[in-house]
């Protein structure tokens, strides 16, 4: 039961826990002035238990405007500690008015046997205080009038600034708060307790000095102290604020903190930080001055073993995860399967000692899905290393399952729980704010229905996609991609091997630092390529840890963002087309920019073309380069999609060639038939094209190879010129369509010609279109795409073209087609092209 630290990119939730209050009347008062620590004898929160009722008497519930906020100690009879985080919103100090007190309460469902009320009359708070991560975060309240001492109604105890609590002393925290992250306490809503052990400052700033959720360090301060575990599990949690935290000595019960804040609930290596009240003595001493009977601060029964000085300090224990741990990839500790009678085998995944997670449409009745499944009795579920099949005791399907395909889960709980000392193992789970970072290596494992292949795709490796490319490709056009810390909306891969077809659904598990995480589920039916996107089991892990209380959700363990550090700038996806995403261009790579359109289409293995991928099956090249001047056969052509020396690298046969017969019979585009689709990934995706002129405000390159041997891509910037200056220039002998670029200084040299490469321009929104191809023997005229529309989606089925925005791009003709001083330039066109840098207005030139 920890309080949460609101921290950017990190769900992390400040937590009322009951805190102790201890007054007194003068510094000289004695302990027996009022009796404190002693409850009734009695038989004795996340990992806590129900307490008995009486067990924790100065326990208190703070209620705002009626409903339970924060926990509190009574310390004297008009006095409660709590935290000041409870009470500070925004700076200011909320209204005494508005918060009650309930004392003696054990379960805050039904008849309050015992129990009663006092209003608050004032809330202290310390000057300093302005953040639960920079301390003093305490809080008193004065109550309208006394309580009403009794067995369910006792103040507790409170340290003397000298007084020192032992390291490694189990102490004791108690509250309402949730049982979990996102996971609230069930009615009858009874006060829980959970036993935690105190930890010294060297070991805590240890634990928190190393990368925690998105990278969070965490700078422990004096006035604070830590209590928990390094292997988590038991803590406070959201609704424990201000709550106690109390330790026994010498039969009295001393509030040693208040419960503050965490990183989460539970989760491993960052154990609870509490307020120290030994540190504010004299403060708490100040606020309740002249209250009689204040609170009590007995001299502490037994100085530590370590004497008088500073108490010896345990040696940081980093826990190592508890999940996640394969011994090769391939063999999966946590693989299960699900045997129920008359059906093929369901593959599901073992997420703790007694729950496994496995697709909800394996056992739900696809026409009547709210009916519950029956013969539990005659399922079973069978785990490696097992010598007999587990039975099932109880199946909760996801609320969502029937309707909702990213929701397509259920837990199937086995009637005795398995060892987990030995295989199996559990898989790890993420938390909401987990991210895996681009390129983490993945690997897949069956998941749904269907037999174990003969040979396991397991061992078939994949890396993650950035969230950028992952939405943009498959998600709406115009919507913002999610940054890392906001659960992602799917997780794509890109595989290091061609695909496969395969009758199962699949699971993603990705690696960090040795450990394996169920990343994300895809269920397929029929046969089906390996899937290009999961759903994320992100949002998922809270519904998980719910039914399957001890599911091992894990936080993040790999910080390499790279070198250019964390994406925190909000990105919109260019715009779509009615068959989706082009023209994207993913992140630099080590090989340099990347163009997934580029192919090389290698003609009868001995000359090298460049093309451009239009769609899943077809490539746009230049006529003249694929085929030979006079030729009347089809040569044999292979195309290759992706960058040389790179994984993966995808290769095609052209398996016919189509020419648009309204243009004669040597037309300058042709567009190749490849032998099977290419589904898109970084490595290969279709460019978008543009119905006519230009994209307003495009930016436009020559793409190709400066060495025709190596073929490494290089982009030329150039600008276009209009139809009336390219006309000029060449003196009108040039077929209709065809586009003169004015190279950058400087730029002209950097692509070759032979093999003739593509005009590519990047419009304001971010989508990459194809505008032209290299003519024969030219760096500078191009035959146009966009007049051949209607041949091109007559022929490709799926080509991607935008929607025209605006006016055409070329400004009107005027009367006089050819500038006076280009009209008679003496020399070849492109000595002409010299002329233009002085004559030319902005109006005549794009890019």
């Amino acid at each position: 039961m920890t309080q949460h630290l609101l921290l950017p990119l990190v769900v992390l939730a400040i937590r009322p826990l009951p805190g102790d209050l201890q007054d007194s009347a003068s510094p000289t008062q004695e302990a027996d002035d009022l009796d404190c620590g002693r409850p009734e004898p009695s038989a004795r929160i996340m990992g806590g238990s129900d307490a008995q009722p009486g067990t924790w008497p100065w326990q208190v519930s703070l209620h705002h405007r009626g409903s339970h906020v924060c926990g509190g100690s009574l310390i004297a009879p008009s006095w409660v500690l709590s935290a000041a985080h409870c009470f500070v919103s925004n700076g200011t100090l909320e209204p005494a008015a508005e918060w009650a007190v309930l004392l003696g309460v054990h379960s805050q469902d039904g008849p309050l046997d015992g129990a009663h009320v006092r209003a608050v009359a004032a809330i202290l708070v310390p000057d300093n205080y302005s953040s639960v991560e920079l301390g003093a975060d305490l809080a008193l309240l004065r109550l309208a009038s006394p309580a009403r001492l009794g067995p369910a109604v006792r103040p507790v105890c409170l340290p003397r600034a000298s007084h020192r609590f032992v390291h490694g002393t189990a102490c004791w925290a108690t509250g309402w708060g949730d049982v979990q992250e996102a996971d609230p306490l069930p009615v009858p809503w009874v006060l829980q307790e959970v036993r935690l052990k105190l930890l010294g400052e060297a070991a805590c700033q240890c634990l928190y000095s190393r990368p925690g959720p998105f990278n969070l360090t965490f700078q422990l301060l004096p006035g604070m102290l830590c209590a928990g575990y390094p292997e988590g599990r038991r803590d406070t949690c959201q609704g424990d604020s201000g709550g106690p935290l109390v330790c026994e000595e010498g039969g009295r019960w001393f509030q040693a903190g208040i419960t503050s804040f965490g990183f989460g609930c539970g989760r491993r290596n960052r154990p609870g930080v509490f307020t120290a009240v030994a540190p504010y003595e004299a403060w708490i001493r100040a606020q309740v001055m002249g209250s009689e009977p204040g609170p009590a601060f007995p001299i502490q029964p037994q100085e530590p073993q370590s004497g008088p000085g500073e108490p010896r300090e345990e040696n940081c224990t980093i826990a190592l995860p508890e999940c996640g741990k394969a011994p090769r990839p391939g063999a999966w500790p946590w693989e299960a399967q699900v045997i129920v009678p008359g059906s093929r085998p369901c593959h599901g995944a073992l997420v703790s000692e007694s729950w496994v997670l496995a697709p909800a449409t394996c056992f739900l009745d696809p026409i009547n899905p709210d009916d519950a499944p029956r013969d539990l009795g005659a399922w079973r579920v069978l785990l490696p290393s097992r010598p007999r099949a587990e039975r099932v005791a109880r199946l909760v399907a996801h609320e969502n399952a029937s309707w909702d395909d990213a929701s397509d889960l259920a837990l199937l709980q086995l009637r005795a729980p398995v060892n987990l000392s030995a295989a199996p193992r559990p898989v790890c789970l993420p938390h909401p704010e987990h991210y895996f970072l681009p390129g983490s290596r993945c690997r897949l494992a069956r998941w749904g229905r269907g037999e174990r292949a003969p040979r396991s795709s397991a061992l078939l490796e994949a890396e993650l996609l950035s969230r950028w490319w992952c939405h943009c490709l498959h998600g709406r056009q115009g919507a913002q991609v999610p940054l890392p810390g906001d659960p992602p909306r799917a997780l794509c891969p890109a595989y290091r091997e061609e695909e496969e077809e395969d009758d199962s659904g699949w699971s993603l598990l990705c690696q960090e630092e040795g450990t394996w995480f169920l990343a994300g589920v895809a269920d397929l039916s029929g046969n089906c390529l390996r899937p290009r996107v999961f759903s994320p089991l992100h949002d998922h892990g809270p519904w998980i840890s719910h039914v399957a209380r001890g599911a091992y959700l894990e936080d993040q363990l790999a910080w390499d963002w790279g070198p250019d550090g964390e994406e925190t700038e909000p990105h919109t996806c260019p715009p779509h087309t009615e068959h989706g995403a082009c023209g994207l261009q993913p992140e630099a790579s080590p090989e340099g920019l990347l163009w997934p359109w580029l192919a090389e289409v290698h003609v009868a293995g001995d000359r090298v073309c460049a093309g451009i991928l239009v769609a899943p099956s077809w490539v746009l090249a230049a006529t003249h380069c694929v085929l030979r001047l006079g030729s009347t056969t089809v040569p044999h052509m292979e195309v290759y999609l992706g960058w040389a020396g790179a994984s993966p690298r995808v290769s095609r046969l052209v398996v016919s060639i189509r020419l648009p017969r309204h243009l004669g019979l040597r037309p300058p585009l042709a567009l190749l038939e490849l032998s099977s689709r290419v589904e898109p990934s970084p490595a290969a995706l279709p460019i978008c094209l543009y119905p006519g002129g230009l994209p307003l405000g495009a930016s436009c390159w020559v793409l190709g190879w400066k060495d025709p041997q190596d073929r490494v891509p290089v982009a030329a910037a150039v600008s276009i010129l209009t139809p009336r200056l390219c006309h000029c220039l060449y003196e009108s002998v040039l077929p209709p369509g065809t586009l003169c670029v004015l190279y950058t200084e400087g730029q002209e040299d950097k692509c070759e010609v032979t093999s003739a490469p593509p005009l590519l321009c990047r419009t304001q929104g971010g989508s990459w279109v194809l505008v032209g191809m290299a003519m024969r023997g030219s760096r500078e005229l191009f035959a146009a795409v966009g007049p051949e529309e209607a041949w091109i989606s007559q022929t490709v089925g799926e080509v991607h073209f935008l929607p025209p925005s605006g006016s055409p791009y070329w400004p009107p003709e005027g009367s006089n087609l050819c500038p006076p001083a280009l009209a008679g330039a003496p020399g070849s066109p492109r000595s002409a092209l010299s002329v233009l840098l002085l004559l030319l207005p902005p109006a005549l030139l794009q890019g």
